[in-house]
């Protein structure tokens, strides 16, 4: 029995042969140590290298990606740093153009203040001017009335006495 199912045997009409299913069994085995020998050692070989690649990819994108989060935030700092110092100058600005602005207005209110002094000074000077003027104008006038008026009876120095106590007494009115 042995022998028929070695040799061969059908069996409900089918014909079994064992000696090709062992050949064929055989070959699948030494198939698949050619192939885990040549290929699938390599293959995996390959995939492994594939994997160490791809996770070195990931890293260093992960890397690549901290570093541009550490220089975007050392840019936001900077950023951050110039508007801060822009503010500033700008404020100094500011409190330059008002320094500047109150240095001006004083300046002003003093020259207007020299110039109100001066044109006091000048409206005086004038003033005094015109009084002597017109204390010259009185004493002649009252020179020439009182000549008319005591045209013979007085002399010279009694006219020049007259003359000088009149200038006395319109300095005193004043």
């Amino acid at each position: 029995m042995l022998n028929s199912f070695v040799l061969g045997a059908e069996i409900a009409g089918v014909h079994f042969n064992g000696g090709d299913i062992i050949f064929q069994l055989l070959m699948f085995i030494i198939l698949m140590a050619l192939l885990k020998k040549f290929a699938w050692g390599p293959l995996m070989g390959v995939m492994k290298q594939r994997e160490e690649h791809i996770a070195g990819e990931i890293e260093e994108a992960e890397n690549s990606r901290q570093e541009a989060n550490k220089l975007l935030e050392e840019q936001k700092a900077i950023l951050k740093e110039a508007r801060q110092e822009a503010q500033d100058m700008i404020e100094n600005s500011k409190k330059h153009g008002e320094n500047q602005r109150q240095e001006i207005m004083e300046a002003a209110r003093q020259e207007a203040e020299r110039l109100k002094e001066s044109a006091r000074r000048e409206i005086e000077q004038e003033k005094q001017n015109a009084v002597a003027a017109l204390r010259e104008q009185v004493a002649s006038l009252s020179v020439m009335i009182a000549s008319k008026v005591i045209e013979k009876e007085l002399t010279a120095e009694d006219q020049e006495k007259l003359i000088n106590e009149y200038i006395e007494r319109a300095g005193e009115d004043k």
